[in-house]
């Protein structure tokens, strides 16, 4: 076993159970001094102490493990922009602290986010809605929800799997299956027609699903009503841990657990994990595999993350035209910021250029971190002439680590980090001064304002103490 320092967590584990450091080395048989050494990373953990410790505490030895803090560290980012571009705090600060105090750092990180919610709020009463500022609404804590959760959860996804196993769900009937079992089960029969997408009547006991919905479609909601009907109580339990029955935020969340438990339906974990592993990550081809649509195919590679049959960690978005987010989830150490808008160099805006093409873009965060990104648009429409229809793009990302496993990966060098495309967090927050694309100043920092001067870099700023030297993301470094 590599050396492992747990002084943070066996200093909380302690105070919990309100043991000093003395009753503590008594209950270890070691001594006060080395307790003290260890809770202060001056000793690293041994197998000895360790199996001491799990066995005093009946705790897992997998609680001193060091933490996957890049998530954590991103998230400060997010909410310590004006800090770290002020120069108050690093990011060798914020790694620190998210690795030795993980409980502190997202103490910080939801104050900073109420901070920022009440400033929105502010603003809006006073009638000035420039800051940029996402409000925390009922459909932004839901998707904090399965961010949290690393859009994986567990008992829903098993339940699940265990129903399709039950009923026999195959490939290329899976609408005639659900419907004998929404038939057979529960007394529901199908119809078509009507304007809106799907509906359930509950005194008729109708599945009403439009004709303009494709199969793949129509299994989903057939699924998803199957969710409200078989585990109505599992999903009131889900959705309460963060919000309170009755809520706006409650009814959403429902909703979105619903949905997850109909892509887990139509795409069993075990079948679907085996395909995707077998065809490299081909998106376009577990879509006409399974008879789904590309976004579907997306969602349910990002919630992968089953223990002892994990997949590859992915990052989802669906964004429009105008940059908003309406999805978005992460089983990755990426953060899609709250502030400031998403970044143009980003290649989910690429798509839109070149709808039904495939776009990849392997590109770099401040912080060192690479990702491999596809990305390509999508368009519904309701149907008609002149009916305005919807177009999103689709983006899908990893760590740069896990990149080979993926067919995007033909054909590029991965080792060459100077071949990166430099994004940030968003404009208002990204540490990139020199970006040529920014369409915001940085948040606490100073502009640099010559009236004789102009140069190609929008809201040029001041460079602060600790930049100078450093490398701008474009092969360059900043000037004092």
């Amino acid at each position: 076993m590599g050396k492992a320092f747990a002084g943070a967590r066996l200093r909380r584990l302690r105070e919990e159970r309100g043991l000093s450091q003395a009753a503590l080395a008594r209950l270890l048989d070691l001594s006060p001094s080395y307790v003290n050494q260890l809770e202060h990373d001056a000793r690293p953990l041994t197998v000895p102490v360790l199996l001491r410790l799990t066995e005093a505490f009946g705790v897992e030895a997998g609680y001193f493990a060091p933490p996957d803090s890049a998530r954590l560290t991103a998230e400060l980012r997010d909410a310590l922009g004006e800090e770290v571009t002020a120069g108050r705090v690093t990011g060798g600060d914020l790694d620190e602290l998210a690795a030795r105090l993980p409980a502190v750092a997202r103490l910080l990180s939801d104050l900073a986010r109420g901070r920022r919610d009440a400033a929105e709020q502010l603003a809006v009463l006073a009638g000035d809605r420039g800051l940029g500022v996402d409000t925390h609404t009922p459909h932004e804590q839901v998707r904090e929800f399965f961010y949290r959760r690393r859009n994986y959860l567990h008992e829903l996804d098993t339940a699940a799997e265990e129903l399709a196993t039950s009923i026999g769900l195959r490939r290329g009937e899976v609408r005639t299956v659900l419907a004998e079992r929404l038939a057979t089960g529960h007394r529901v029969r199908i119809a078509t027609g009507g304007g809106q997408l799907h509906r359930y009547d509950e005194p008729t006991r109708t599945l009403r699903l439009s004709d303009r919905l494709r199969p793949g479609q129509q299994a989903f909601r057939m699924a998803t009503q199957l969710a409200y009907l078989e585990h109505d109580s599992l999903l009131s339990e889900l959705a309460s841990q963060d919000s309170p029955e009755g809520s706006t935020a409650f009814a959403l969340t429902r909703i979105g657990l619903a949905n997850y438990f109909a892509a887990a339906l139509v795409l069993p974990y075990t079948a679907f994990h085996a395909q995707a592993e077998a065809a490299r990550y081909d998106i376009e081809h577990l879509a006409d595999h399974f008879g789904v649509g590309y976004e579907t195919v997306c969602h349910r590679l990002s919630t992968l993350q089953r223990p002892g049959l994990r997949g590859v960690p992915f990052s989802f978005v669906r964004v429009d035209r105008a940059g908003n987010v309406s999805k978005r989830q992460s089983a990755t150490p990426f953060h899609f910021s709250r502030t400031g808008g998403t970044c143009p160099l980003w290649n989910v805006y690429d798509a839109f250029a070149a709808p039904g093409r495939v776009h990849v873009q392997v590109a770099a965060m401040p912080d060192g971190r690479r990702y491999l990104w596809t990305a390509r648009a999508v368009t519904r429409s309701p149907g008609g002439w002149g009916r305005p229809g919807k177009t999103f793009a689709i983006g899908l990302g990893c760590e740069i680590r896990h990149a080979g496993r993926l067919v995007y990966s033909a054909g590029l060098d991965l080792g060459d980090e100077a071949a990166a495309t430099p994004i940030g967090l968003g404009c208002k927050v990204c540490e990139r001064p020199a970006c040529p694309q920014r369409s915001a100043p940085a948040i606490g920092r100073p502009l640099a304002v010559d009236e004789h001067t102009s140069t190609f870099v929008p809201y040029a700023a001041l460079p602060g103490p600790r930049d100078r030297g450093r490398p701008d993301g474009w092969g360059g470094t900043l000037s004092p």
